[in-house]
């Protein structure tokens, strides 16, 4: 197990990176978020509204 100090070294280390960085930066690094349907239940939503979409009838020219 690491020790008081080091634990508080890190900590402060890991605060001072992160104030230390752009805003604009640390906006670029993270990741969109998955819509809650996916998230919870897959493809299973994705599945459902394809099937809901009637097929588009083709013009004829």
């Amino acid at each position: 197990m690491a020790s008081g100090d080091e634990l508080v070294k890190y900590i402060t280390e890991r605060v001072v990176t992160f104030i230390e960085t752009p805003k604009e930066e640390r906006l670029r690094h993270t990741k969109p978020r998955e819509p809650w349907g996916e998230k919870w239940f897959g493809m299973i939503p994705l599945g459902l509204t394809l099937m809901k979409r009637q097929p588009r009838k083709k013009k004829k020219i």
